[in-house]
């Protein structure tokens, strides 16, 4: 493949990479850098290209590898690291304050919203959260599967709508 084929070819293709930037980037110019920097690797790096080979899934790998690399440059320059001889911890559990009013406020809502619930609910659904399985529950309820579900859905619907001011 000649250089101009090769251009055409990146151009055609290079209007794909912005979408796929956005969503590894979360951010508009973070993503046009990105695009930038795939691009330019990909020209620098041409003679690595094989004829055949899906020009467009070779963009998206370098594409991603790139950002995997930045972001883990982003990551290693972020890091602290503490090289003094001091023996204090910072946020350890030890000085850790909670504030057990909140939670125990927290809980007594939690609480109220399943009493609030219709037993035929509330059962499956605790059994749910305390860990057992959906056959399970349907076995020891004497239920059909498909309505244990439907309880635990409406079941936890309800909780949400009874907890809305925590969502």
């Amino acid at each position: 493949m000649t250089a101009l084929e090769f251009t055409y070819q990146i151009g055609t293709f290079s209007k794909f990479l912005r979408p796929f930037a956005l969503r590894l980037t979360k951010d508009g110019d973070d993503a046009n850098d990105l695009v930038q920097d795939t691009l330019v690797k990909a020209f620098t790096n041409r003679e690595k290209y094989q004829d055949g080979t899906n020009l467009k899934a070779w963009l998206f790998t370098i594409m991603k590898n790139t950002f995997i690399t930045q972001y883990q440059r982003m990551v290693r320059r972020n890091t602290f690291i503490d090289t003094t001889d001091n023996l204090h911890f910072i946020n350890s559990m030890e000085s850790l304050q909670e504030n057990e009013a909140v939670n125990s406020f927290i809980s007594a809502d939690i609480q109220s919203a399943l009493a609030k619930i219709d037993a035929m609910y509330r059962v499956p659904f605790m059994m749910y959260f305390e860990g057992f399985k959906y056959h399970e529950i349907a076995e020891e309820l004497d239920l059909p599967i498909g309505t244990v579900k439907n309880r635990i859905f409406m079941a936890r619907r309800d909780l949400k709508n009874h907890l809305h001011m925590y969502a």
